[in-house]
Parts: C-alpha cells; sequence; structure tokens
C-alpha cells in the first residue's frame, strides 16, 4: 500500500512516573521462587527487561491518550477544527462502550465534525490505526487525523502476580507462560497525521506493507475471567518468538520490494519492544544495522500498541535519528499480524527538522 499525499505532522509520547523493577515484582513471587528452587533476576534475565512503568491506580486508558494527545496537538501547526478524525488504537480501554475515543474527542474538544472511534489489534494497534487514517487523508475524505493510544499494564501484571502466589499447585510451566505478561508496562503516544498540503516539511508515509499469519492465533490470548479484578495473558513466548520473527522476514521483503529501498539505504529503525531477545533475533533476520535501531525495552517493558510511537517518539526527542532520512517502523501483535511503515523526509532535511517542540 503506497501513499503520495500524507505526512507524519508530529508524534508525541507520555509516561508514568511510577518505576517498577523486574526485581520488585519478583519479591512478590518469592514464596512460589522458592518453592521451585528459582533465583531471583530469572525474569530479567529472561527478557532483558529491567524496569517498567505504570500509571497511578485508577487512570483511565482515554486520560493517557488524551494526554499524549494534547502533547501531539500542541507540537503541530494544524488547528483542532482541521483534525477530520480520531483514532483511539490501544489494547486497553476504559469501557465496553462507548468507544473510548469518544472520551479522548471530549477531552481533546475536537470538532463535532470529527468521528471517533476505536480500532484495537493487539500490539499492532497504533500501526494499523495510522494506515487507516492514512488512507482516509489520501482519499481527500478529510485533511488531518489524529492517532492516539494509552494502555496501563498494572491490572495484567497485578492479576498475574495474585495468580501466581495464590496457586498451590503453580509450576515452572505455569511461570514461563505468565512470562510475558509480566514484562508489560503504561505508557502512551499519539500522531497528526495530514495531508501534504498542511505539513509539507514533514517525513511522508510512503508504505505500509502488511501480513498475517493466522494459524499462530493460539500463541497468545489475553481475557478477563469472572470474579477477577484484572485480565490475564497466556502466551508461548518462545513459538511466538520464532514464529513472529517469520512473518517479520516475510514482511519485510515486502516493505522493500514496494519502498524500492535497499537495506543499507535504511537509515533509522524502531521496532515494536518486546524483549532483548526478539529485538536481536529480528534485526539478525532482517539483516539490519542494530546501530541504526533505538532500543527502549530495558526501561520501559513491553508498552502494547505504544511500544512503536513511544520509541519513535523518544528517538527524535533526544536527536537519535536526526541524520535519518529513511526510517522503517516495525511493527507486530499477536494473532499473528504484521505492519511495517516507511516514513522518508524531503532531500537535504533531517528528522530534527520535523520535530515541533
Amino acid at each position: 500500500m503506497r501513499f503520495e499525499k500524507v505526512h507524519l505532522d508530529s508524534i508525541a509520547h507520555a509516561l508514568p512516573e511510577e518505576v517498577v523493577t523486574s526485581a520488585e515484582l519478583e519479591e512478590r513471587l518469592a514464596p512460589l521462587y522458592e518453592r521451585l528452587n528459582l533465583s531471583v533476576g530469572r525474569l530479567e534475565l529472561m527478557s532483558g527487561i529491567r524496569e517498567r512503568r505504570f500509571w497511578p491506580r485508577g487512570t483511565r486508558p482515554s486520560e493517557a491518550a488524551a494526554r499524549a494527545g494534547a502533547a501531539a496537538l500542541e507540537r503541530s501547526d494544524i488547528a483542532r477544527e482541521r483534525i477530520g478524525c480520531v483514532i483511539h488504537a490501544s489494547v486497553c480501554r476504559d469501557f465496553l462502550e462507548p468507544a473510548t475515543a469518544s472520551v479522548v474527542h471530549r477531552a481533546l474538544e475536537l470538532p463535532a465534525s470529527c468521528p471517533a472511534f476505536d480500532l484495537s489489534n493487539a500490539c499492532l494497534g497504533f500501526a494499523n490505526a495510522m494506515v487507516v487514517a492514512a488512507n482516509m487523508i489520501e482519499g481527500g475524505r478529510i485533511d488531518a487525523a489524529l492517532v492516539v493510544t494509552g494502555e496501563d499494564g498494572r491490572p495484567l501484571v497485578e492479576e498475574t502476580l495474585a495468580r501466581l502466589s495464590s496457586d498451590p499447585a503453580a509450576g515452572r510451566g505455569d511461570l514461563k507462560r505468565a512470562l510475558a505478561s509480566l514484562t508489560i508496562g503504561s505508557g502512551a503516544a499519539a500522531a497528526v497525521l495530514a495531508h501534504q498540503s498542511l505539513s509539507p516539511s514533514a517525513p511522508r508515509l510512503v508504505v505500509a506493507a502488511s501480513r498475517s499469519a493466522t494459524e499462530h492465533v493460539e500463541l497468545c490470548r489475553g481475557e478477563t475471567e469472572p470474579g477477577r479484578a484484572g485480565p490475564l495473558m497466556e502466551t508461548d513466548s518462545e513459538a511466538m518468538l520464532h514464529a513472529g520473527n517469520a512473518l517479520a522476514a516475510q514482511t519485510f521483503d515486502e516493505f522493500l520490494t514496494e519502498t524500492g529501498w535497499t537495506r543499507d539505504e535504511i537509515e533509522g529503525v524502531v521496532t515494536h519492544q518486546v524483549g532483548v531477545a526478539h529485538r536481536r533475533l529480528l534485526l539478525e533476520t532482517l539483516a539490519l544495522d542494530p546501530a541504526r535501531d533505538f532500543p527502549t525495552v530495558e526501561r520501559l517493558g513491553n508498552v502494547g500498541s505504544a511500544s512503536l510511537p513511544i520509541t519513535y517518539s523518544l528517538a527524535l526527542d533526544q536527536g537519535r535519528l536526526c541524520a535519518a532520512r529513511r526510517v522503517a517502523l516495525l511493527g507486530i501483535g499477536s494473532g499473528l499480524q504484521c505492519c511495517m511503515l516507511a516514513l522518508e523526509g524531503p532531500s537535504g532535511a533531517t528528522l530534527s527538522d520535523f520535530r515541533k517542540i
């Protein structure tokens, strides 16, 4: 899927202040570790995640998403009256209905002419929402769109710890299937996409390459059980690692074909942040230089749909992509689904020129 008229006008993120280390989580599993003869440090060793962040208890996804959305709008020169659509793309939602996007719409005082809806696709939601918004802009139906996400990992982590701690029969297999749940963090991000006439000097969205491998739909499943305070998720992390990597390799071949880029011409890489092993294997498989990537997983954990845009926003803030003209955003989510986005700046410009602060 190619685009000619869509530019990424601004991007922003919001992070909670509370930091929770992997060691702190393991302290709460001390009786289980002792019974299974496991040493503390296992979680960080296997995932590479040292810490993650949590919003204060009671924070709704819409609050986090609106905070990031306000920051993205502030960085943009586009008036709110020109925003023709707002999409909330989180795994987390305020409630079953109405759409959490409606709460964000009200909080940001967007115009009545701007429709609002939710789009959820596990960790890939934000990338998918960007593509949906881009199609609306490319087709001339709207001038600009706001994509937001607000993920709250605390309920999943807390419920996982509670189940493991309260089940006297919990064994190594249960802990292994719950490992991915304990890597989850919290955060929010937002992006303003606009027609080229409104934001000519911003990076252009060039290509979106997507593929599915739904034969692996059973490898990760999260749901809320009756009587429990939060959701639970079971993941076959090893199988997900290899199946996801294979899907990414297929999608990347399509990505290179559609963009016409070579690997050496990709100057900046942003990956979905799952774990250190996932990142390492992905970059090896795609034959991409790790020095062009910007890792955040060690200190933020897996922030679901917010991981990719948060990482990109942080990389821009810290000047890590200032010399990059061609950037690849590599997204993947359970299901399995993969979406890779190509961003290209005008010749002679750097991404620091596009940062609106």
